[in-house]
């Protein structure tokens, strides 16, 4: 069994490598952060395989001068050589336009270790903010709540692109 502090730490890399490729928009270091196999849920879409996950988050980060990302401490379920956690995160973006927007949310992922790096099998993000950096806009109060860790999304569970119109 892989001890918790061990998988932490590897985990904890993995989020400094993906935080630092996002800022830099390097689509080469964001396909290395997950499996071959990859699924990934964001934004109403559903991205499947490592091509396919790092060319449409590159494409989507083109519409950004640059995000900050600001990742929380993930709470961890581990087995040997897989993973699974939260970890709420905050997103400082500049839009190409030049309009600033704050997203707040968690991912739920499943981690799998191989060889001495772990990547992420499985994201879903869990939309809570999307708006004005003074936090003005409205929080999306319909998010779903899994339960504590380790509960985690059905495999078929949708996620939120941006919070209902009234």
């Amino acid at each position: 069994m892989t001890e918790l502090w061990v998988a932490q730490a590897g985990i904890n890399q993995l989020h400094a490598r993906f935080v630092d490729a996002v800022w830099r928009q390097d689509r080469e270091v964001i396909a290395d952060c997950v499996t071959e196999d990859v699924d990934w849920k964001i934004a109403g879409m559903q991205l499947r395989g490592r091509e396919e996950a790092s060319g449409t988050l590159t494409k989507l980060l083109k519409a950004c001068k640059r995000i900050r990302l600001i990742v929380g401490t993930p709470v961890l379920d581990v087995g040997d050589g897989v993973a699974s956690g939260r970890v709420p995160v905050t997103e400082f973006t500049q839009m190409a336009d030049g309009s600033p927007v704050l997203t707040i949310g968690v991912y739920y992922d499943r981690y799998e270790q191989q060889g001495d790096v772990w990547r992420f099998k499985t994201r879903h993000f869990g939309l809570h903010y999307r708006g004005p950096m003074d936090l003005s806009g409205e929080f999306i109060m319909d998010s779903s709540d899994f339960g504590a860790p380790p509960n985690m999304p059905a495999p078929d569970a949708p996620t939120l692109t941006r919070r209902k119109q009234d």
